[in-house]
């Protein structure tokens, strides 16, 4: 059974989701080009956060899934120099990601006093989620198995309502059964996602249900039709304590001009 790092120094940990990046350097989603948005993104995470022990990509990492966009995200990400773990979301190719970089495939990883768990929610040719039966088994393993360590699961689709009408319908299928199952195990503290290019906090019956801003184009809150907002791009940063607490919060590159062109190629 894992035992806890000693240890009273928390797990600091960066989330970038939603990049959407493509094979050609100048892709844009709506006049935004993806790759100079990350890298806003990514130097206003060196500005601010001395120390990142972990770098957890959630989803959407790409918007044609290509094998350079994957190397693009790599590059562009390599500089923090740290473990790094990524999960597909429904853009992307699950098979490629594991060829470019099979290292950062892990469901599981024991950091400090903490269990993180990745779980792959995409779909193959759906926008929706599900987590499959494997996956579920994967989880259902990874909590019976983490003794005293506090959990972080990670995930792409929402697997709440989060008030847009339009995004409901392409959340997580199953939600039910991932929820049932983290509320069985007191140890899990968060479940952590991207997909809807928002930030959301909210804690229901003692566990932290977290969302990120895109590190590209941001979708209007609380909007009935698809609706995107001028925010600027994002990611979210959280100090994991050794008693199981979650600090978190979500910083934004304030440097970076959002311009969109509503008659270009959209989302």
């Amino acid at each position: 059974m894992p035992h806890p790092d000693p240890s009273p120094a928390p797990v600091h940990v960066v989330q970038l989701t939603d990049a959407h990046l493509f094979a050609n350097p100048a892709g844009t989603l709506l006049g935004l080009n993806t790759r100079d948005s990350l890298r806003h993104v990514v130097a206003q995470v060196r500005r601010e956060q001395p120390r990142v022990d972990l770098l957890l990509c959630t989803g959407d990492l790409s918007q044609d899934g290509s094998v350079a966009s994957y190397e693009a995200f790599v590059e562009l990400t390599g500089e923090f120099a740290v473990a790094t773990r990524w999960l597909p979301g429904n853009h992307d190719e699950a098979k490629v990601m594991a060829e470019v970089a099979p290292d950062l495939v892990q469901s599981v990883t024991d950091i400090g006093n903490w269990r993180v768990v990745m779980l792959n929610t995409a779909v193959q040719g759906a926008t929706h989620g599900l987590l499959e039966q494997d996956q579920l088994s994967t989880l259902d393993d990874a909590l019976a198995s983490a003794g005293e360590r506090h959990c972080l699961v990670c995930c792409h689709h929402q697997p709440v309502d989060i008030g847009c009408a339009w995004i409901a319908p392409i959340g997580l299928r199953n939600a039910d059964e991932l929820l049932q199952r983290l509320h069985s195990y007191p140890q899990v503290k968060a479940l952590l996602w991207g997909h809807i290019h928002q930030e959301w906090d909210e804690q229901r019956d003692g566990l932290r249900l977290l969302a990120t801003p895109s590190t590209c184009i941001q979708f209007a809150a609380g909007s009935e039709d698809f609706k995107v907002s001028e925010e600027q791009p994002g990611y979210r940063w959280l100090r994991l304590h050794a008693d199981g607490r979650v600090e978190t919060g979500v910083e934004r590159a304030r440097d970076f001009e959002v311009r969109l062109d509503f008659n270009s190629p959209g989302y």
